[in-house]
């Protein structure tokens, strides 16, 4: 078991540096059309680190209740915790929101409180529902045009504060709504249910996740040489948003593949003090995961003489993708070296500790 939790910290150190370069370069970059190869490498991170960072949370929620004798008091006990931690990340995120408009804590809120009612089910409906969770964006897609409330020349969304666009935000067409993105969190429980300890359990998932990437990769390539006409092809090459099929599931195999190799670099090398330290990281991936949005946001406005935009696209004459890349890098090793140090005295990070003061 705790071989296990290694490798599933590796996996959120991995998401939460994957964050780091995504919205680094969403602020500051040129993400919408790189022109140089390491724009391009930056923007491979789009999508993927998101994913894994969902599947994680909700394999994080599986292993607090992946045990088949609690009580009926347990069962009541534990939903209680995930409820308060639900309700607590979403009025961070909706505070956090407001420096951010791309927040992702709001949304990791409602997946931990809708799962929190599907807690004790078996494993395989976490499928159905996540197959469900999809199904209903696209019921919802057609009867709402995906654009409604955004204004695209910024990626401002105009009336989140008004009931209507926030609950339109909120389960379909935000960065990350419920619909279809709870579909991450669902297969990351049914992750979290499956005993990894067991050597084919690692191989499996990723040949699942290689066969799946492999193939959209293929069916893509059909797209942007011409093979569908224009309507297929925007679907099946569409990224991030609208989060159409083959992105999802491009991005569920990618996100396996590093799970499945964190969970075996985790085993492998659990003495390994740059392994344990970037565990140290994962275990902390919410107060990182807000710190480089505030702290790390702030530094980079000194660094580069831009102005901070809020989540929005940059309207300033972009930042090298390489100074980008390097201020990645390096934020994440000195967030590394954080996570070590703070270890040292506290058992959890700093906003990991008073959401669990807060949640029990």
């Amino acid at each position: 078991m705790n071989q296990r939790i290694k490798g599933f910290d590796l996996a959120r150190a991995y998401a939460i540096f994957g964050m780091f370069i995504v919205n680094f370069n969403f602020s500051f970059g040129s993400i919408i059309s790189p022109s140089d190869k390491i724009g391009w490498f930056l923007s491979l991170f789009t999508g993927n680190s998101t994913a894994i960072f969902i599947i994680c949370a909700g394999m994080g929620v599986s292993l607090m209740t992946n045990k088949s004798n609690f009580s009926k008091e347990d069962k009541s006990i534990l939903k209680s915790k995930i409820l308060k931690r639900s309700w607590f990340l979403f009025a961070l995120g909706l505070l956090l929101y407001n420096w951010w408009q791309g927040d992702i804590l709001h949304f990791y809120g409602g997946y931990m409180h809708f799962a929190a009612l599907l807690l004790f089910i078996p494993k395989k409906y976490y499928l159905w529902f996540a197959f469900l969770s999809i199904v209903i964006f696209y019921i919802l897609f057609l009867i709402i045009p995906i654009e409604t409330g955004w204004d695209f020349t910024n990626y401002n969304y105009i009336d989140f504060w008004t009931p209507i666009g926030f609950l339109r935000n909120t389960f379909y067409n935000g960065w990350n709504s419920l619909f279809p993105w709870f579909a991450y969190f669902l297969l990351g429980m049914w992750l979290g249910r499956l005993d990894w300890r067991i050597k084919n359990t690692k191989r499996n998932i990723f040949s699942i996740g290689l066969i799946l990437f492999i193939a959209i990769q293929i069916l893509r390539q059909f797209a942007k040489n011409g093979y569908f006409n224009s309507f297929w092809s925007d679907f099946i090459t569409a990224e991030y948003f609208p989060p159409f099929l083959p992105f999802m599931l491009v991005t569920i195999g990618f996100a396996f593949m590093v799970i499945s190799i964190c969970m075996y670099i985790g085993e492998k090398f659990s003495k390994n003090n740059i392994i344990n330290a970037l565990q140290k990281t994962g275990q902390m991936t919410l107060s990182h995961y807000v710190i480089h949005l505030t702290l790390g946001m702030i530094l980079f406005v000194q660094l580069s003489n831009k102005h901070y935009p809020n989540g929005l696209i940059q309207t300033e004459d972009p930042v090298a993708s390489i100074y980008i890349l390097i201020y990645a890098i390096s934020f994440f090793f000195v967030s590394v070296l954080f996570s070590v140090f703070w270890s040292k005295k506290f058992k959890n990070g700093p906003l990991e500790t008073l959401m669990r003061k807060i949640s029990g």
